[in-house]
């Protein structure tokens, strides 16, 4: 195993600076990734209500399942992001977003932060399991994908980390749907299509944003491999692939395929403006804003589409 040290005079810098500028409450948002925690665990519930709604079940009746699967599965997601935290405390050092992170400060020590991880995790899967075993299924395969595909394996070396990665957000909600009923069905896995697909172009804008920091960092992101223009091109394929998706969703009602749909052309326009752009960054982060609100919108309104008339 690679060595997980900060350098000595990194450290006593961060030490110093960041020792004033952080609190408990906020090294614990930064360690479990709050914002990435919540964006996650909307997918599930969506997926939970869903599948309610299509095998005509009760939610009162399944009120008890649902604490177990929107708790199981958080723990599981958080752990595997307070994982990432562990392992890429050397690179947090370097980038300036990351450096207020508690492994980076040492307000927590890292043998600290790899015990919170596990026992976290574990503690995902013990409650999961009193749900279903596709259930597990799924969150595993999401877990196992971020910590040893994406994190520890893909991240630093290949620009396919962000496909790599996308798979284990992309899980949610067929986690949330299989605690109800099996997740063969057109719905779950299509809304798994659109996240797969979504977070592509949500991470490709990041990595714009951030570029110069991930360059620093030496993490194989796709704008600082092969440049923008590449970068730029395939954000709006990926965008364009989200097109057809909606009109497997015909279940959900015309509504739903109508909005989405706009949404879809709106990113697909936005995505194009880019090529004519010289302030990349600020193109970047109106599709980061716009990926955000998409996905939001989008589990949103497939609740409240499906709420009992």
């Amino acid at each position: 195993m690679r060595n997980k040290e900060i350098p000595a005079s990194q450290k006593g810098v961060n030490e110093s600076i960041n020792m004033q500028k952080t609190t408990l409450i906020s090294d614990l948002i930064s360690l479990f990734k709050a914002k990435v925690l919540i964006l996650n665990v909307l997918p599930v519930f969506a997926g939970f209500w869903l599948a309610l709604h299509f095998t005509n079940a009760s939610f009162i009746d399944h009120w008890v399942l649902f604490l177990l699967t929107i708790v199981g599965s958080t723990l599981v997601m958080a752990g595997a992001l307070i994982f990432n935290n562990w392992y890429d405390v050397d690179i947090d050092t370097v980038m300036e977003r990351t450096k207020l992170r508690p492994t980076v400060t040492g307000n927590f020590s890292l043998k600290a932060v790899l015990a919170t991880g596990i026992i976290t995790t574990l503690l995902g899967f013990i409650l999961l399991l009193f749900i279903t075993f596709e259930t597990v299924i799924y969150a595993f395969i999401g877990w196992f994908t971020y910590v040893f595909l994406y994190t520890m394996w893909s991240k630093r070396k290949y620009t396919l980390n962000t496909v790599i990665g996308s798979l284990s957000g992309a899980v949610t909600p067929l986690i949330g749907w299989a605690a109800i009923d099996s997740a063969y069905h057109i719905v779950p896995i299509v809304l798994f299509l659109i996240l797969f697909i979504w977070q592509m172009p949500h991470t490709f804008a990041i990595a714009i944003k951030k570029y110069k920091e991930y360059k620093a960092a030496n993490v194989a992101m796709l704008p600082v491999v092969h440049g923008m223009n590449v970068t730029k091109r395939q954000m709006f394929v990926y965008v364009a692939c989200l097109l057809p998706l909606p009109f497997f969703l015909s279940a959900l009602g015309t509504t739903f395929i109508v909005i989405i749909t706009i949404l879809n052309v709106g990113w697909l326009i936005l995505s194009l403006t880019g090529f004519f752009t010289e302030n990349n960054w600020k193109w970047a982060h109106m599709n980061f804003l716009y990926s955000v609100n998409y996905l939001a919108i989008l589990f949103i309104l497939s609740i409240i589409v499906t709420l009992p008339v």
